[in-house]
């Protein structure tokens, strides 16, 4: 029987990351480039997403014949079944039919799925969350996403609207979150919610390392590294309350789940090594009840930029 490929794309609103996978479930080639997200039509991100699949089969050397199926994620709402994205916040897509189209360019099967539920299925599959049943996913980024698996099955709820924990309220009095609402996890603890307050300390006229860092928006995770390596202040106060929501937000979610396992990821956990989840073990047993504390776990993802590479592998091959 002849090889065969997989071509798996993380679409942010920012860049398109791509890699090809062979019959092992191994990355042979790895491709990512920026792209432009806005304007009204989905013209921009889809010419990005035809230009990374075709210069990867171009430059690994791979017969575009032995090309199985294609699979992405998107952030936002995304009826997996179907594979069309209903609603994404940085992205021009509405009530698209993503998977109709790319199947029309590419000529094989295309799969498509939120993000963060993509990345908690590939470490539940391939990464640290692998063994365990249920499993709480917090991913820590420019937003907050969340991802659920009940009894070793994603759980996406109705309308594929579930595990939206960035926008679990905390304060109602809190900071403004982009959603609208006040005080959710998100304002607080993203990077969003970081940079926010960090906005508000250099205001009152405090001085931080992070000034320059965040002028074009929100800061990049390795600029925090930096300013926690040297003590800035204003830099450790914004890991502080953020870690102190999400040890709240998981107290919580431990109280109403009982999962096996809350796992942590995004591009801050990646970036903070086990400081993030230092600082929330410190705290969480305050906010939920010992009986339920004792049966979970809480680790960080262990496959980085992967996770949703692997999910995506993992929705093609047809696993929960």
């Amino acid at each position: 029987m002849p090889e065969r490929y997989n071509i798996c794309l993380d679409v942010g609103g920012t860049k398109v990351l791509g890699a090809i996978f062979d019959e092992k479930d191994k990355i042979i080639y790895r491709l990512k480039k920026r792209s432009k997200s806005g304007g009204e039509g989905s013209g921009d991100v889809e010419k990005v997403i035809v230009s990374v699949v075709n210069e990867m089969i171009k430059e690994s050397g791979i017969d575009r014949k032995k090309l199985n199926a294609v699979a992405s994620c998107a952030p936002g709402v995304i009826d997996q079944d179907k594979g069309i994205v209903l609603f994404t916040p940085n992205l021009p897509w509405r009530n698209y039919d993503m998977a109709s189209a790319m199947r029309k360019e590419f000529g094989v099967p295309f799969y498509v799925g939120n993000d963060v539920n993509l990345g908690v299925l590939g470490e539940y599959h391939f990464g640290a969350a692998k063994g365990y049943k249920n499993i709480v996913g917090l991913f820590v980024g420019t937003g907050m996403g969340g991802g659920l698996i009940l009894n070793g099955k994603l759980f996406t709820g109705n309308q594929f609207k579930a595990a939206e924990y960035g926008h679990m309220i905390l304060d109602p009095e809190g900071p403004l979150c982009n959603c609208g609402q006040r005080g959710c996890l998100e304002a607080f603890s993203s990077k969003q919610g970081m940079t926010a307050y960090i906005r508000q300390q250099i205001s009152r006229g405090r001085e931080t390392m992070m000034a320059d860092a965040i002028t074009e928006g929100v800061f990049r995770s390795k600029k925090l590294v930096k300013a926690l390596e040297a003590g800035d202040q204003v830099a450790m106060e914004a890991v502080d309350r953020a870690c102190h929501w999400l040890a709240v937000a998981t107290g919580n979610l431990i109280n109403t789940i009982s999962p096996d396992l809350v796992l942590y990821g995004g591009g801050v956990i990646e970036a903070m090594g086990d400081l993030f989840l230092k600082k929330i073990l410190a705290e969480v047993d305050r906010y939920c009840m010992p009986a339920i504390r004792s049966s979970v776990e809480l680790k960080t993802a262990s496959l980085g930029d992967d996770s949703i590479l692997y999910g995506d592998l993992a929705m093609i091959k047809g696993l929960d």
